[in-house]
């Protein structure tokens, strides 16, 4: 958007005073002012209440959850207890001894 530099500016008053007039002219800037002022006032309240809520609202409260696992606790292995080399001896096989259930002859 260009910008207002003073000739156009001259050159809008000028069209406004012949337009409303020199007595209408002052009214106009005061109600115009007043307008401004207003809606200032509107944009400032409306800011000021919105930063408000946010300023107000608290922050919802951090839930922490700390799981621990249950391990049941390890027994130690247990060490075999050494066994002594011993000699192996044969020993005779003996016939199995006679029943009475067998025939005999």
């Amino acid at each position: 958007m260009p910008n207002i530099g003073p000739g156009e500016l001259l050159v809008i008053l000028l069209i406004a005073l012949l337009v409303f007039g020199p007595k209408k002219l002052p009214e106009l800037g005061k109600s115009l002012g007043a307008g401004i002022r207003e809606f200032r006032k509107g944009t400032a309240g409306l800011k000021e209440e919105l930063e408000g809520s946010f300023r107000e609202t608290p922050a919802p409260p951090v839930q922490t959850v700390v799981a621990q696992a249950v391990v049941p606790p390890v027994a130690p292995p247990q060490t075999a207890t050494p066994v002594a080399p011993q000699a192996v001896t044969p020993q005779a096989v003996m016939p199995a001894p006679a029943s009475d259930d067998a025939p005999r002859s």
